[in-house]
Parts: structure tokens; sequence; C-alpha cells
């Protein structure tokens, strides 16, 4: 895979699997544009990329404040006249139980994993299509396919909301040339998830993947090899769900 010359945008680029994704990207070429609530965590990731010689910024970015957003995606594109790639990595999760769950644990949840991947998108979209060209890759979930006990109630509606949207702006998106497709984790080894109790004995290849392994999935859906593929949803859980 080469994204010479390709400018990206990675939301929740500071840990996990946004982060391998960015270094990934950064390895075959791209300019890697760093986006995160941690902007510390941001500026950390875009030093190590420009350490080992490629080219990046980190930025700042609350996910939930469209505002915000769209002074982000404005400045990006006075600056590198395109955006190529978006991935939105920014995310939050949360064990709950249905009956303790609270109107405030409702809309941060949404607010984050499906309003700000919307708004990102689009803003991010309104650039692509003036060049008529553009990848986006959303992060969904196992358990936005068949509900979750380990996660909360929340966080499965956010996550097969991410799972349909991205079906939708597939459809809006294609006219002009941009795929948008979905990646659905299962149980995989981030510093998000250590709080989670992930019963690895589900997990038929009988342990938790890695954030690499999610990024080299998410990176090939960016690459031209994945051309000719948009409103998919592809499952890495290690044969966790098999439909």
């Amino acid at each position: 895979m080469n994204f010479n010359n390709q400018v990206a945008v990675v939301t929740g680029g500071a840990a996990g699997i946004g982060k391998s994704c960015c270094l990934g990207l950064a390895k075959r070429g791209a300019t890697v544009i760093i986006l995160d609530k941690n902007e510390d965590g941001a500026k950390a990731v875009a030093e190590e990329i420009m350490a080992a010689g490629g080219v990046a910024e980190g930025f700042a970015l609350d996910i939930a404040n469209v505002a915000q957003i769209r002074e982000l995606v404005d400045l990006i594109e006075k600056k590198y006249s395109k955006i190529d790639i978006l991935i939105n990595c920014a995310g939050i999760t949360q064990v709950v139980k249905v009956e303790d769950l609270t109107e405030f644990d409702w809309d941060l949840m949404l607010d984050i994993d499906l309003k700000g991947t919307f708004f990102m998108s689009q803003a991010v979209l309104d650039v692509m299509k003036k060049n008529r060209f553009g990848k986006i890759v959303n992060i969904g979930s196992v358990a936005g396919e068949v509900g979750g006990i380990v996660v909360g109630a929340n966080y499965v509606a956010a996550k097969a909301g991410v799972i349909g949207l991205s079906k939708s702006l597939a459809k809006s998106a294609a006219p002009y040339g941009i795929n948008v497709n979905t990646v659905s984790p299962g149980f995989i080894d981030t510093e998000m998830t250590k709080t989670l109790n992930q019963d690895v004995n589900l997990v038929p290849l009988g342990r938790k993947g890695t954030a690499e392994e999610v990024s080299d999935v998410i990176l090939f859906l960016c690459s031209d090899y994945a051309r000719y593929l948009t409103g998919v949803n592809l499952d890495v859980n290690g044969g966790l769900h098999m439909n």
C-alpha cells in the first residue's frame, strides 16, 4: 500500500487503534493530521512520525463540538488544499447496566461516538467532493451488531448507529468517487478496553486482537486495493461474530 502525496486525517489518533493508523499511514507516505481531545498525545504522535522522517501535525479536537470540527477542517483544507482520507477513531466506551444508565451517560456516548462521527464526515465530505475522491473509514463494534452485555446499551446503540450511518454516507458519497466503509472490532487489546471483562474463550482464534491488526484492515480500506468497496462493514474479531 502506498499513500504518497495523500493527506490523511485521523480522529482519536493519540492512542490505540487511531495511533496505529497514524503510524501506518505515515510509514506509507501520507501526510497525517492527528486530531484528539488529548492535545499533548496528538502532538506526541506527530513528533514520533516526524522523527522517523514523516510529515504530521497534531491538534486538539473535542469531537462533540461541531463548530470546532468545522474550524479545524477549514484550517486543514486551507493549508493542504485537500483531504484524501478520513479515519474516525475518536470514541469512548462505558460499562453500565441498563437500569443504571442515565440521560447524561446516553447523551455523552452518542455525542462522541455517533454525532461526532457524522459531523466530522460531513465536514470532510465537503472537501472530498471538490476533488471527487476520498476514503472514509468509521469504527463500529461487534457490540453494535449483536448487542452487548460487557458494554453499556448506550455504546451498543452508538456503534449500531455508526454502521448504519456509514451505509447512508456511502450512498450519498458514491457519485463523487468517495468510498465510505466501517470496521467493527471485537476484543482488542487497547488502553480503552482494559477495564472491560472480555472473555477470550469466546473468541475462536483464542486471543484478543491488537491495534495493529485492526489498523491494517482500516488502511486496506483506505488504499487503492479497496477501490470497489463501499458501504461495507468488515468484522475484525477473531471469529467472535460469524454471520
